[in-house]
């Protein structure tokens, strides 16, 4: 599946990944490939993310590996789309 996580300042990450752990108002879900479409909002806690997607060059400090090897970044608030196999985060 496809990822982009946007934020007021870039386009932060694109790319392939194999799944992505979002912070939903009403708790952590994770999406998958094929996953039904959806659209939530997101509060405050780790966008996660398992792939090798690009980071755009001058944000890779935002960007941290957990201790299962995934990506971890920390959002204040945003918003997720999942349609067709791609992912969009909206992120503060």
């Amino acid at each position: 599946m496809y990822l982009e996580i946007v934020s007021p300042e870039a386009s932060l990450v694109s790319g392939e990944v194999n799944s992505v752990t979002v912070p939903g108002v009403e708790g952590e879900f994770q999406m998958l490939n094929n996953h039904a479409p959806i659209v939530s909002i997101l509060e405050a806690g780790k966008v996660k993310f398992d792939g090798n997607p690009t980071i755009a060059e001058g944000f890779e400090n935002k960007f941290t590996k957990d201790d299962q090897g995934k990506w971890v970044l920390e959002i204040t608030s945003g918003t997720v789309e999942c349609n067709n196999n791609k992912v969009i985060v909206l992120a503060d």
